[in-house]
């Protein structure tokens, strides 16, 4: 097992960064366990971290961090029950790339996929279409090391109550390091990207919320705008992305950067910036596999807020949120993008037993960005909105008692897996304990 002294750890944003006393890359469960046991003789912390693509500072740690980059192996596909078990370091990316040569996917995925199995799962990472749940719902069964070094296995048959806590559990219940994730057969899709008017969207949002396998929009600040991206299962035979993908990546990578390096230089350029973008969107239109739609690359750097409102609620708050930006003349050029997710039963879930709408916030990196997400964080606490937990927010802990209905389930389970406190770092301290 590797192990690192005093490296210097920095999230993919930069807006968090530790240098932990020790960084260790264990290579199987036993060295897991190993690298718990010994913080636990020697009194030191454990955080565990994939790709750093949390904002908030889930993975700072003085004491050790551990990496589970070297824990990826598929260890078996069931294709009659379509499930797939996989130690939890892999990479959304890399778990993608193996499912497709046996012809499976994951039934949903977000726009990036650069995260590791296991922080997807504990921060509740997502993808759009309302009848499909967040990547925790996709589990199965889940392992985990605890703060006593012994495994601990939970699933939907065995201590549920244990398994809905556990999904979600921002690293705080211990390890995960063995995943069954649920799977299903590839998937084509005819996708279709374009421009519509807010008025458009808002008399035929519920229309298409319900009609398309996955959507969602892009709602660009100042302007009257909106890009729809929507994707419905297909008989026809998938086309060749590499065309698709290339001018995607032009446009949303390399020219959005100079964009924004014109906004972060001159930031009052920021609306007439934003109004560029939106009436530069073009029509797209192709068929696919899934995992070839999902996901793009994501190289312009940002700072990211999301929330998740009650799905009925959500074009109230779109109209909200378009007279506060136009009020405020906030200087923002990022779209907003909102997404649908179904129900579920995680216990810290955004979408805990609710048709959700998860509306996300981005700033430029390097551009200031408080009074902005201040002013739509207000907006989503009118909806009783719940926060991503890897996204920027500024909840306490009283907060979260009345937004979470499991909150004090989730702390009492908490406490009696790690009651010496192993797994917190300061961050979590204050935000989840209070102190």
């Amino acid at each position: 097992m590797k192990v690192l002294e005093n490296k210097r750890w920095v999230n993919w944003a930069s807006t968090s960064k530790s240098i932990p006393a020790s960084t260790f890359y264990p290579e199987s469960i036993e060295d897991v366990r190993t690298v718990i046991k010994k913080a636990k003789a020697s009194g030191k912390k454990v955080r565990v971290v994939g790709a750093g693509h949390s904002f908030t500072p889930l993975a700072n740690c003085d004491d050790y961090l551990m990496c589970l980059d070297r824990l990826k192996r598929i260890e078996s596909i069931d294709v009659i029950n379509q499930t797939v078990t996989v130690q939890a370091g892999i990479r959304l990316s890399e778990l993608g790339d193996e499912l497709a040569k046996q012809g499976f996917a994951q039934e949903n995925l977000g726009d990036i996929n650069v995260q590791s199995l296991a922080g997807a799962i504990s921060t509740g990472t997502h993808g759009t279409g309302i009848q499909f749940g967040n990547i925790p719902s996709q589990v199965e069964e889940l392992t985990l090391v605890t703060a006593t070094g012994e495994l601990l296995t939970c699933s939907k048959e065995k201590d549920q109550e244990l398994f809905q806590a556990s999904l979600i559990s921002l690293g705080l219940f211990g390890v995960i390091v063995k995943v069954k994730l649920r799977i299903i057969k590839a998937p084509v899709y005819d996708f279709r990207s374009e421009k519509v008017t807010f008025e458009q969207l808002q008399e035929q949002l519920p229309k298409w919320i319900e009609e398309n396998t996955h959507f969602e929009f892009f709602m660009f600040p100042f302007s009257e705008y909106i890009q729809t991206k929507k994707m419905k299962v297909s008989s026809a035979r998938p086309q060749s992305v590499r065309h698709f993908h290339r001018k995607n990546v032009v446009i949303e990578n390399y020219l959005f950067y100079l964009v924004s390096e014109v906004c972060r230089l001159y930031p009052k350029s920021s609306k007439r910036m934003s109004q560029l973008s939106a009436k530069s969107v073009s029509k797209q239109v192709i068929t696919a596999n899934s995992y070839d739609l999902f996901t793009t690359p994501r190289k312009v750097k940002f700072v990211e807020m999301e929330y998740a409102i009650p799905i009925e609620a959500l074009q109230d708050a779109l109209d909200e949120i378009q007279k506060k930006i136009k009020k405020e003349q906030f200087q923002v050029h990022f779209p907003i993008e909102c997404r649908m997710v179904a129900a579920d039963e995680s216990w810290l879930s955004p979408s805990y037993q609710r048709k959700s709408a998860y509306l996300a916030f981005h700033m430029y990196k390097g551009m200031p960005f408080e009074s902005y997400f201040y002013a739509m964080e207000t907006i989503m606490d009118s909806y009783a909105g719940r926060p991503h937990w890897g996204k920027w927010h500024s909840k306490t802990k009283k907060d979260l008692e009345h937004l979470y209905p499991k909150f004090a389930a989730f702390l009492k389970t908490r406490n009696s897996l790690d009651p010496e406190h192993i797994f917190i770092n300061d961050y979590l301290r204050q935000l989840i304990l209070g102190r």
